[in-house]
């Protein structure tokens, strides 16, 4: 009977579409676990030949059908196209000079304005919202949106006076 499923499993392979990686042996050996599984849980027998292979190709089926599942699931990478390692720039980009120039900005305004220094740091670099940056630095969301106002402008007015193109916001 394995040569018979394993001919019937290639059969069924030779219809799916190209990519696919499961083998014909593969998949009668999957489908013979699941089915000594099913039988040892549930004491299923089969009544004759054809009753065994019917629960053969339903096994089958279903390895297949849940192949085709992990495949096109996006944690799997579904609907993802593979490149090649060699066209992809794994080395860490350089630092970007508008970066720089945001970080000696930001030194300078934290000289005379330490407070504002830091929502612009915990906003910009942190990710917090205005009303979150004000409870980090026990400020009331009124001044926190004054101060992030006046933190965008002068920053913009330095960063421009340096030639940056960088932008805060």
């Amino acid at each position: 009977m394995y040569g018979e499923l394993r001919r019937l499993a290639a059969r069924r392979l030779a219809h799916e579409a190209p990519g696919q990686t499961l083998q014909p042996t593969a998949l009668v050996h999957e489908a013979y676990l699941r089915l000594v599984s099913e039988e040892e849980e549930n004491g299923a027998h089969w009544e004759n030949r054809a009753h065994f292979f019917a629960a053969s190709s339903e096994a089958m089926r279903r390895i297949l059908v849940d192949e085709v599942r992990r495949k096109r699931c996006r944690k799997r990478g579904g609907g993802l196209a593979r490149r090649e390692i060699d066209s992809i720039n794994l080395a860490c980009p350089e630092p970007r000079e508008d970066l720089l120039a945001l970080d000696e900005a930001l030194r300078e305004l934290a000289i005379n304005e330490p407070t504002v220094a830091q929502l612009v740091q915990l906003r910009y670099f942190g990710g917090l919202t205005v009303a979150e940056a004000a409870e980090v630095l026990h400020i009331s969301s009124r001044t926190a949106n004054r101060d992030w106002a006046y933190a965008r402008t002068w920053l913009k007015d330095k960063l421009e006076s340096q030639g940056s193109q960088h932008q805060v916001g």
